[in-house]
């Protein structure tokens, strides 16, 4: 009793300039928390406060941080059995070539267009594409493993120059000097068609028996002449060589119809053409339930539906036709809800990288980079796209948790979206996060501290005796239970707890 009567009289005897200074340095602090926490939630989407509390305090609790985490953790973990939900990076169909255009971006821009984790990905692929069998010396497999590895482009192309120095027929170096080593697309161009040329002459003896058979190594060479053929469409494509590009990309489609790349590529190239009956017969043979499905199929088709004039339906009212493409528009948007901001320039358009995440930011990017000219070019097609993307998030309450036309969305694409788009980029979220509670909370703090300390400043006597009046008023509960314990506590016990 005798602590809370002496802590009372402490009380009373502050003056007002120590509540100007408490609530001062109140306010700061929370202000800097404040900032700390947006900050981290912006970096990494999620609350500092909020992750400390799931990993260390729920343990202790009796939970786990896997069982107790956000709703959106949740909901992606209860679809793991699901193969839409996962999270898979795959290489962009519709990928650029570094050294005529990501270069050439760099030089005039000065910003980096490829993160070091896209580049990365690049490497490992085209060192696992090119092996040690496909190489005639082990000391030009050494040498363009060094120049993949190479982080300097420059490097990269002096190594591969060297090389092909030494072996005019090194296939690596060729596609090495056609992707980085050209600064014009018809330079990149003649680098494939010789890369092309040696290996068909490469396949043509294997097949004539001049060369031993062997089932693997045969493979691997239709893997690269794969490569290097739809790399050398996609030249053609640039150069505006419609025809050999599509011829290029048919060939490819016979020999393995069911590689998506190729698809893609050629229906952005049919487009581009105005074929739209030779699209529509591209759709309906690779727009199946059982086809795994892409942003360029998806609002391709959407896109052939939408062919006809707002205006007149106004006037005539809605028809089944335009209720199929309603539904068409619908369906693109669940697979893909980052794409229509591009398509209607609400969102700025940046070089698409290397590599996408299917039904994320990076893959809406590289299909609008591309196809946004064919919306354009089909009349009111944009005007129907604007009216009616977004009616389809009210068919989709919860969209990590329940579909409506596929899988639901992953909740874990942010993070993979932030590694491979560069940091300049503004990376799109879906569905949007709600502020987490804790940074809600500390804006709240900080405000009323904020007020606290302005009001204590212009009003030290009045700030002072509410503080008191305040202090007084919680500690009478406090007091209350003191004097009922010790009425009830023996005292010798009560005065060996106040000696502790």
């Amino acid at each position: 009793m005798f602590n809370l009567i002496f802590s009372t009289l402490f009380m009373n005897s502050l003056t007002p300039k120590f509540y100007v200074a408490l609530t001062g340095t109140s306010s700061l602090v929370s202000g800097l928390i404040l900032i700390f926490e947006w900050w981290y939630y912006k970096k990494y989407g999620i609350s500092f406060l909020e992750q400390l509390s799931i990993t260390h305090l729920t343990p202790w609790f009796g939970g786990s941080g896997a069982a107790n985490g956000t709703d959106s953790e949740r909901s992606s973990s209860s679809g793991e059995s699901s193969p839409e939900q996962e999270v898979q990076v795959s290489e962009n169909p519709y990928k650029l070539f570094r050294g005529p255009e990501y270069s050439r971006y760099l030089k005039l821009r000065g910003k980096e267009p490829l993160t070091f984790y896209d580049m990365n990905l690049s490497a490992q692929e085209h060192q696992n594409l090119f092996p040690l069998e496909i190489y005639s010396k082990k000391e030009d497999f050494d040498t363009m493993q060094r120049a993949w590895r190479e982080r300097d482009p420059l490097l990269r192309v002096s190594i591969a120059e060297e090389l092909l120095q030494k072996n005019p027929d090194c296939v690596p170096a060729l596609v090495l000097l056609g992707e980085e080593g050209s600064s014009m697309i018809i330079e990149t161009e003649s680098r494939f068609r010789d890369a092309l040329r040696v290996m068909e002459n490469s396949l043509a003896r294997r097949r004539s028996g001049l060369v031993a058979y062997d089932e693997d190594s045969h493979a691997r060479e239709m893997e690269i002449s794969f490569y290097v053929r739809r790399r050398l469409a996609m030249c053609f494509r640039k150069l505006r060589k419609f025809k050999e590009a599509v011829k290029i990309m048919k060939d490819l489609l016979k020999e393995f119809p069911m590689i998506m790349d190729i698809q893609e590529n050629l229906i952005e190239c049919l487009l581009e053409m105005k074929a739209y009956a030779d699209v529509q017969a591209v759709m309906a043979k690779y727009d199946d339930v059982n086809i795994p499905k892409s942003a360029t199929i998806v609002y391709t088709a959407a896109l052939l539906k939408c062919r006809f004039s707002p205006d007149v339906v106004s006037k005539r009212g809605i028809s089944a036709v335009e209720l199929s493409a309603i539904e068409a528009i619908h369906r693109a948007v669940e697979f893909n809800p980052h794409v229509p901001k591009y398509l209607l320039e609400e969102k700025s358009l940046i070089l698409p990288p290397e590599h996408i995440v299917r039904r994320g930011d990076s893959e809406a990017l590289a299909y609008s980079f591309f196809n946004l000219d064919h919306w354009k070019e089909i009349d009111g097609a944009l005007k129907i796209l604007h009216m009616t993307w977004e009616g389809t998030f009210r068919s989709l309450p919860y969209p990590l948790e329940k579909g409506h036309y596929f899988h639901p969305y992953s909740a874990g694409m942010e993070s993979a979206e932030r590694e491979l788009l560069p940091a300049f980029h503004e990376v799109s979220v879906y569905p949007q996060k709600e502020v987490p509670f804790f940074i809600t909370f500390t804006a709240a703090l900080c405000c009323v501290m904020a007020m606290l300390a302005v009001l204590t400043h212009a009003y030290p006597e009045f700030m002072t005796q509410l503080a008191r009046t305040f202090i007084v008023y919680v500690s009478l509960p406090v007091t209350f239970l003191v004097e009922k314990l010790e009425a009830v506590v023996p005292p010798t016990l009560m005065q060996n707890l106040a000696r502790i």
